[in-house]
């Protein structure tokens, strides 16, 4: 294994066991989630001794964090990649695909095979996702290469810095706009809707709506959008997934981003089209 870093517990340390202590020091590994791993492949020692999570704390201890020297698993998928530098990508996840997780075909195993690695000091072993996306949802998704780049992108997201924007196909005839307000799992949410055009397909109401959450919440949009009576054309958990016939997977895709680059402190605004199959659905109407 290859050293990456290493830290000096200060004065003052008492009371705290590894896995909540780490996250605080090591720039390569600068989540909870990314710390447990390196603990499990033992790529954290205390003394020179294999680290456990549940290990204290004490002033004066040597905290050395190593890298795998073994490759990372690689899925070989192919993603376009719309920016990229040293230190942030903003590539396009396919539906039908987690973005991260305990298998092998994850968006986040397919990043080394679409990015270039970081020359940066705080590299991570391997770029890793900002936020995620649902498994059958598709579009923008945000990269962080570096540990740096990592804090301050889960930062600005947690300070609902970072403006997403989606596009969905909903049933019915959505007005203009409106702001859905419910609440999800005890806790208030807000997404505003705007009504992008309106269309029918044998004599059925169909909508091509743009949604911005403004609360993080899970599912947020498809909730809310189906509570309102406009559920998501293909969204089998809250919605009708034979709306639309023999065209499956769900109309929704983050079509948009807005986000201020972590290092250059550029604000940088990306935005795509709907993907094809949303348009092949309007097509059915005879009004494109």
């Amino acid at each position: 294994m290859q050293l990456i870093e290493t830290h000096i517990v200060p004065a003052g340390v008492k009371d705290i066991r590894l896995q909540e202590y780490a996250v605080s020091i090591f720039k390569a590994a600068p989540t909870k989630s990314s710390i447990k791993k390196a603990i499990k492949r033992g790529e954290i020692k205390i003394d020179g001794t294999t680290s456990n999570t549940g290990d204290w704390i004490r002033e004066g201890q040597k905290i050395e964090l190593f890298k795998q020297e073994a490759p990372e698993k690689v899925f070989s998928l192919k993603l376009e990649v719309l920016f990229e530098d040293d230190h942030i990508a903003v590539v396009i996840k396919p539906a039908g695909y987690p973005t991260s997780g305990n298998y092998f075909k994850t968006i986040t195993n397919a990043l080394p095979f679409n990015l270039k690695i970081s020359k940066n000091p705080t590299a991570l072993s391997a770029p890793q996702p900002a936020h995620r996306l649902d498994n059958p949802t598709s579009g923008l998704l945000l990269i962080a290469k570096t540990g740096d780049s990592l804090r301050k992108l889960h930062r600005d997201f947690e300070e609902k810095k970072i403006q997403k924007k989606y596009t969905a196909l909903v049933e019915g005839k959505f007005p203009e706009q409106k702001i859905l307000q419910d609440k999800i799992e005890g806790k208030i949410s807000e997404t505003e809707i705007s009504l992008l055009r309106s269309f029918q397909i044998n004599g059925k109401d169909f909508s091509l709506i743009s949604a911005i959450p403004k609360t993080g919440r899970t599912h947020q949009i498809r909730i809310h959008l189906a509570k309102a009576g406009f559920p998501i054309v293909g969204d089998k958990l809250y919605g009708n997934e034979n709306s639309t016939g023999n065209i499956k997977g769900l109309f929704l895709s983050a079509s948009s981003l807005k986000f201020q680059h972590p290092t250059t402190l550029e604000w940088i605004n990306i935005a795509v089209e709907p993907p094809k199959r949303f348009i092949k659905i309007e097509e059915q109407s005879g009004l494109t």
